[in-house]
């Protein structure tokens, strides 16, 4: 029932169901905290009378009364989501203690350390009620505390005698009303509304907002709330709290880890206000309580299936269970664990497959900083994690600078305000690539993760200025050649360097990896346009290219030359003589690909960018262009300028270039087809057949013309050759209007990927590269969950899949359909296209183990 009780409300019912020792208290729903959000941020009568029955309940369960002098009932309230949300929200302990129950509790017994406790317990409820529920900044009483040591000459909290904690207590309730200007509430009642709402209220701060955009978890869902008696670790020597894992959570070893405080309230461990002891020390202090600590990691394992992260406090000796939850872990630990499990008879493969998030392997391929230099430095920025791994060298601000510094053998990070396609070179030649606009699927990312490079991209703290090549970060300014660190997970910035460790695949990622691939349906292909991305994609499980952007082999400087030339071009026989320059580089290309990829299929997509991202900026480069085509500086300008575009995006690019200059697509053609037969005579066994992919069709005449002029090529070059080569010519959906007439579409088309950037792109009417401006409002006002361009559409763009599919089905029952956009990589779009029937999902080269667990999970769960 966890959809209802959240995550700690169900496994706090279960382990009392399976008799474990727990204090029995009561769960308010996720229902309720929704019905809180509906009445604009109020807890009705009706959730407060139900509240109050549970409290009666508890009190005749527990024997105690609140606000009972004689026998008081205190409760901690904690919040629980359905999906485990580690430190986003809030909790408040010793809730029910007022200064008259404190003196009754005191006065009923002598010892002087009970009266300790009682103070100490007292000012920890106001300092929490303070922060939490009234959001009086926990500062103030910070100082207070610190100001209370100092005048005893004492260092930790715990050397404070009952007098000391008394006079905090009351110092905390004078500072309560210097801040809100009224008395500390006394009712116990009073006191319970107000942190429930607390705990509600929670659930939209800010911190947790991000945490759930960043894990998938809807707003939709809401917090439950836990109310349950407090057992108190820190009422005597016989007492104390801790907090386990029944495996280790870095490395996944079996055994107990955890750590142990005796006199300690369970926000001590967590907040590091003093060092514990490891939990096997607790053997020594109280061995029946350990003991059958034990004993409940075992049955809590045995129950769950699955490692434990536990919270639990002895009181008196006495052991009792606060929380329980499958536990947050590494990549590396989870693997392990999952592997472990299945030796053990626990789980079968399908359960392992199904445990692992794919999210997480992202971290096992990408060079890591070393965990404990990471831990001492501070950050001293934060970007957006776009593309994982970790970086460290020197900053440079253009990419000739990038290659340069390469070249004499130095270690760069590139930081640019945005990258362009030009850039790719410099961005080889980087650690890693630091951008000061842009989101996640910007330029910058989606090449950086094509690469594998690490990328933190929109670090718009960064005051920049390229020309004087510097730029300023949290009051320091940075210069060619400093040292600094990225971290592409998180998206932290580090001033120096911070070392970092290589990756390596084990063999238990590749276990899981063979288990995944038995039990999925989807196949995976990658994006890749140089040999040496497609065999790093073969390395991790690709079967076959997805997307080959031819454009990107056009921006090697020996080739942007002839290309220019082309552009530039006044005749169609100057044109064709400036491609005949480029057609056996574009094909040794392709035979290179082909020769990856060992027979396996690959689809090559024909030129797409609109012509001016491949014409020249800068003077020399221009005065350079004029010269090789004799004409005057002049008229190239003006070429340049004509080519200028209010909305490239839209612009002269995909198939309206091969309308245009059908010489393009001819050249293209002879190339694939030209490789093709070469590498076929070289490997007779291979069954190689090309896929031509022509892009961004929106209606289909268009496509028919485009197709004729390459059918027209491939057949007569095949003839020529006396060959008997086989090729496919297919299409790209990526306008609405494509998606719309799929079945006019397929009657020409021999097979359809969809292009889902683009696709989202004309469907949501947003510009990809300026959408990371307005966005963050649209997340703010809950208008949007999350980045379309990062996790695809379901409801818009989905619909337009699913119906092309249909359409598309319907006129060529043969039809094998993909998808190539940044979505292929992730896994509930990889999920998704399971549901509708896709061939192949591609993406980038890093992502293809993620996407080949997301198909074998989507396969799984669909059975």
């Amino acid at each position: 029932m966890r959809n209802l009780l959240g995550g700690k409300g169900a496994n706090l019912a279960e382990m009392t169901e399976i008799g474990l020792p727990v204090p029995q208290g009561f769960t308010i729903t996720t229902e309720a905290c929704t019905q809180y959000y509906e009445d604009g941020r109020k807890i009705n009568d009706e959730i407060m009378a139900q509240a109050m029955e549970g409290v009666a309940w508890m009190e005749k369960e527990n024997g105690k009364k609140f606000g009972d002098l004689k026998n008081p009932l205190l409760v901690s309230v904690r919040s629980g989501a359905r999906a485990s949300m580690p430190g986003m929200m809030d909790t408040i302990l010793n809730l029910g203690l007022n200064d008259e129950v404190v003196a009754a509790m005191i006065a009923g017994n002598p010892d002087p350390n009970f009266e300790r406790f009682v103070y100490d317990s007292y000012r920890r409820f106001i300092q929490m009620f303070s922060d939490v529920v009234m959001e009086v900044g926990k500062k103030y009483f910070e100082q207070l505390i610190d100001e209370m040591k100092e005048k005893k000459g004492v260092k930790f909290d715990v050397d404070l005698t009952a007098a000391d904690l008394k006079e905090l207590a009351n110092q905390f309730k004078a500072e309560y009303k210097k801040q809100l200007g009224k008395d500390f509430p006394t009712d116990p009642v009073e006191q319970l509304k107000l942190a429930i709402e607390a705990v509600f209220r929670s659930w939209d701060n800010p911190r947790a907002n991000v945490y759930r955009r960043d894990n998938d978890i809807p707003y939709s869902w809401g917090t439950a709330v836990n109310v349950m008696p407090m057992v108190f670790g820190n009422l005597n020597d016989e007492s104390g709290t801790g907090v386990a894992f029944t495996r280790d959570p870095a490395t996944g070893e079996k055994k107990l880890m955890g750590e142990f405080l005796f006199n300690a309230q369970g926000e001590d461990v967590v907040a590091g206000v003093r060092t514990p002891m490891p939990i096997s020390q607790m053997a020594d202090k109280f061995p029946e309580a350990y003991d059958e600590f034990v004993k409940v990691c075992g049955i809590l394992e045995d129950h769950y299936r699955d490692m434990q992260d536990m919270e639990f406090t002895v009181e008196n000796g006495k052991l009792y269970m606060l929380q329980c939850r499958n536990g947050k872990r590494t990549a590396q630990a989870a693997l392990k664990i999952a592997c472990d499990l299945v030796d053990e008879g626990m789980i079968s493969e399908q359960d392992a497959v199904v445990m692992i998030d794919p999210r997480n392997l992202d971290t096992l391929l990408h060079p890591q900083f070393d965990q404990a230099s990471l831990k001492a430095a501070t950050p001293i920025g934060k970007g957006l994690g776009a593309s994982p791994g970790a970086a460290c060298g020197k900053v440079v601000f253009t990419a000739d600078d990038a290659e340069a510094w390469k070249a004499r053998g130095e270690k760069v990070v590139l930081v640019r305000l945005e990258t362009s396609p030009e850039d790719i070179t410099g961005m080889k030649a980087s650690q890693g690539i630091l951008t000061v606009r842009g989101g996640m699927t910007s330029h910058a990312a989606v090449v950086a993760r094509g690469m594998g490079t690490c990328c933190v991209s929109g670090c718009s703290e960064i005051a920049m200025d390229e020309e004087n090549k510097k730029f300023t970060l949290a009051g320091k300014t940075f210069h060619e050649g400093d040292f600094i660190s990225i971290d592409g997970s998180t998206g932290n910035i580090y001033d120096g360097v911070i070392k970092t460790v290589d990756a390596t695949i084990a063999g238990e990622f590749g276990r899981i990896m063979a288990w995944a691939d038995k039990y999925r349906v989807l196949k995976v292909r990658t994006n890749a346009d140089t040999p040496a991305d497609a065999k790093k994609a073969r390395e991790l499980g690709a079967e076959g290219i997805g997307l080959c952007r031819t454009e990107h082999m056009f921006f090697e400087a020996d080739r942007i030359a002839a290309f220019r030339e082309m552009i530039c071009s006044d005749t169609v026989e100057e044109r064709e003589a400036a491609l005949d320059k480029i057609l056996p580089m574009q094909q040794s290309d392709f035979e290179k690909l082909y020769e990856a990829l060992e027979g396996n299929p690959v689809t090559i997509r024909f030129l797409d960018p609109p012509l001016h991202e491949f014409v020249p900026t800068e003077e020399e480069d221009i005065k350079a262009l004029a010269a090789a085509q004799g004409k005057p500086v002049e008229v190239i300008k003006n070429i340049i300028t004509s080519l200028h575009e209010f909305n490239p995006m839209m612009g002269h690019r995909g198939c309206r270039l091969a309308v245009t200059y059908p010489e393009i697509a001819k050249m293209q053609t002879r190339a694939v087809i030209r490789a093709a037969m070469n590498v076929k005579k070289a490997h007779p066994d291979w069954n190689l057949v090309p896929e031509i992919m022509i892009p961004l069709v929106g209606e289909i005449k268009e496509l028919k013309y485009v197709k004729d002029v390459v059918v027209a090529v491939a057949d007569e070059e095949i003839k020529n050759a006396g060959s008997d080569l086989k090729y496919e010519v297919g299409t790209m959906i990526e306008i609405p209007r494509a998606a719309l007439t799929a079945d006019e579409i397929a009657k020409e088309a021999e097979f359809f990927c969809f292009g889902t950037n683009d696709l989202t792109q004309m469907t949501y009417g947003f510009s990809r590269d300026d959408a990371g401006k307005f966005l963050n409002a649209y997340y703010d006002a809950k208008i949007f969950e999350n980045d379309p361009f990062a996790k695809l559409d379901q409801t818009g763009v989905g619909k337009l899949m699913e119906m092309s599919i249909k359409l598309g089905k319907a006129t060529r029952p043969e039809l094998h359909v993909g998808i190539c956009g940044e979505h292929g990589g992730d896994p509930s779009s990889v999920e998704f296209c399971h549901k509708l029937g896709l061939t192949y999902v591609s993406c980038s080269p890093f992502r293809v183990p993620i996407a080949r667990l997301a198909a074998a999970q989507a396969a799984i769960k669909s059975k």
